[in-house]
């Protein structure tokens, strides 16, 4: 059984009793669910991950102190702790009693805080440079059992993705680092038989066409030993889980230098045949670094089209 469905099981069975009985009063205040850290949150928990953070456990996210008070919060996270210990199999975790604990009651706006630095999503053009897309992720993820006043969800679509310029000046700064690391840096390193440098540069173009192709899909990539995972569920360039593994999982002989060379300009072909599908370049050529540029000339805020192009990267 997934994480997320073991959590909302819990929660209708024990936490919504819980909730009418003893706190009717308040109870359409407090959005009820499951997100933020931990691979359940992600759906990609299975029997390795539950060797730690897994438990029938939810998240009470609450409205500042002016709606629920101190007090009430307290009396909720005691009335928490004295659910069933065991469910389904699954013991629960002990809360942690000075906090940072990934279930139980939680303040809405700490928890936008410490993902994304604003408590209320409003986040300024700028400011969505320097939010890591794994915390964004983590600030939308998993699922919303209950939210009767709509102010969690609210603060949700706000940071359901980022603004068209920011995604296009992070797109062009990961083009750009595509065409050094792989189609330029590689071969040279190669050349002068510098494989453990050539190994690091097929890293970064990795990385980078990672990054590509999760912003050609307007998705948030999530953290790092999740990003392949989640590469096989998008729905464009999905196809390129492959090359892309075989480039960082294979050495760097002759006959290999002469493969991978040709999965680097395929990879590169398969993204810029998706830019054009978006008409997000003119440039011609196959030149990664041409179409970076091409891509930085489609922002329409002129601050942001003229900060440095690796400025998103």
């Amino acid at each position: 059984m997934k994480g997320i469905e073991l959590s909302e099981k819990f929660y209708l069975e024990f936490g919504a009793p819980m909730l009418h009985q003893n706190f009717s009063g308040i109870e359409n205040l407090i959005a009820v669910g499951l997100a933020g850290s931990g691979s359940e949150c992600f759906g990609y928990d299975d029997e390795i991950s539950r060797d730690h953070d897994f438990e029938p456990g939810f998240c009470l996210f609450l409205p500042d102190e002016d709606l629920i008070d101190s007090q009430t919060a307290f009396a909720l996270e005691r009335a928490y702790s004295k659910l069933p210990k065991e469910f389904m199999g699954f013991k629960r975790n002990s809360l942690n009693p000075v906090g940072g604990n990934r279930h139980g009651v939680i303040r809405m706006s700490e928890f936008f805080k410490e993902k994304t630095g604003c408590p209320d999503g409003n986040l300024s053009l700028k400011e969505w440079f320097f939010v890591p897309e794994q915390s964004l992720l983590e600030a939308t993820n998993g699922k919303v059992f209950r939210d009767d006043s709509g102010e969690f969800t609210a603060i949700r679509e706000k940071l359901a993705y980022m603004p068209e310029d920011v995604r296009l000046k992070k797109l062009a700064g990961n083009l750009l680092v595509m065409g050094q690391s792989g189609q330029y840096n590689y071969k040279r390193c190669v050349s002068r038989g510098e494989t453990a440098a050539a190994q690091l540069a097929l890293t970064e173009f990795v990385k980078s066409a990672l990054n590509t192709v999760f912003l050609i899909n307007k998705k948030y990539i999530p953290y790092y030993k999740w990003s392949f995972r989640a590469l096989k569920d998008l729905n464009t360039l999905s196809h390129l889980y492959k090359p892309l593994e075989y480039l960082i999982s294979s050495g760097n002989e002759k006959q290999e230098f002469l493969e991978k060379k040709d999965i680097i300009e395929r990879v590169c072909s398969d993204i810029i045949g998706e830019l054009e599908n978006q008409q997000l370049t003119q440039f011609t050529g196959t030149q990664m670094e041409g179409h970076a540029y091409a891509v930085n000339n489609k922002i329409v805020n002129g601050e942001i089209r003229n900060l440095h192009i690796l400025y998103g990267v």
